[in-house]
């Protein structure tokens, strides 16, 4: 069965990218929190929470603004525009739509075989979240 999107990035529907792009952001997360040790799938998915909500993509992607290049400022800002049918709930709409141009900006990169460049931004993620005080958690993990 083959699975290769054989589409080029840049024409798919931006939404279609930010759905690509969730899944493959929380695989990043899920990767992450087990190799720091985290064994409890209640802890998890509670530490896996801190990383992929609206508004710590919306900061994580304000983190790497000045480090974008245009072609990935220009996809940003198709994801951050489209207009997704459903108004998010309990999360401003500005923190939604920042979380929706910054997952089109993971699915557009991983798509375009530049998971080097998500690699980088998933450091950046780390610090954020570390920096809110969140990331220092040692309950769940197992050594």
């Amino acid at each position: 069965m083959e699975t290769k999107v054989t589409h080029n990035p840049a024409s798919l529907p931006a939404l279609v990218l930010a759905y690509l792009g969730d899944a493959v952001y929380e695989l990043y997360v899920r990767k992450f929190l087990i190799a720091q040790g985290y064994t409890r799938v209640n802890e998890l998915h509670k530490q896996a929470v801190k990383f992929v909500n609206a508004e710590t993509q919306a900061n994580v992607l304000h983190a790497i603004s000045d480090a974008l290049s245009e072609e990935e400022s220009a996809v940003v800002r198709r994801g951050r525009n489209a207009k997704s049918g459903s108004a998010p709930k309990n999360i401003s709409m500005t923190h939604y739509r920042h979380g929706t141009g910054f997952e089109t900006l993971i699915g557009y990169l991983y798509l375009s075989d530049r998971e080097d460049r998500i690699d980088d931004i998933f450091d950046t993620a780390c610090n954020v979240v570390t920096s809110k005080g969140e990331g220092d958690d040692n309950e769940g993990k197992t050594y």
